[in-house]
């Protein structure tokens, strides 16, 4: 019940980004079972951008998809290191492995669907 209320805390409703890089994420749907995952709307205001890093996770392999709904006029642009997939508009990459940054968003926000999860043993 506590993940539950947690969730309707936190669902629909627009938070600080974790980088404290200026973008914000809405919580759409999250779930533990029967695979971990989580589904953001993330957006990107102008001037906002986040620096190179990884998302380390203990003991499972984690994936992400982005969609990018809406591009800005300039910058915003996905930077990874070792994609598994990339299209102007899909991103495919392992957060926990590949280093991966948004360069500074210029002239209109962004944004971005994103889809996590946790799958298996990790194989790091």
């Amino acid at each position: 019940m506590p993940d539950f209320l947690d969730y309707c805390r936190k669902a629909f409703r627009w938070q600080h980004g974790r980088q404290g890089s200026g973008y914000d994420k809405m919580l759409l749907l999250t779930a533990s079972w029967p695979i971990a995952f989580d589904s953001y709307l993330i957006r990107y205001p102008i001037g906002s951008s986040i620096p190179p890093h990884t998302d380390p996770v203990t003991g499972r392999n984690h994936y992400r998809l982005n969609i990018i709904v809406k591009r800005s006029i300039g910058g915003g642009e996905f930077i990874c290191s070792d994609p598994i997939l990339s299209t102007a508009r899909i991103k495919l990459f392992r957060p926990d492995r590949s280093e991966h940054s948004v360069t500074e968003v210029i002239g209109s926000s962004r944004y971005v669907l994103s889809l996590g999860w946790l799958w298996g043993k990790s194989d790091c």
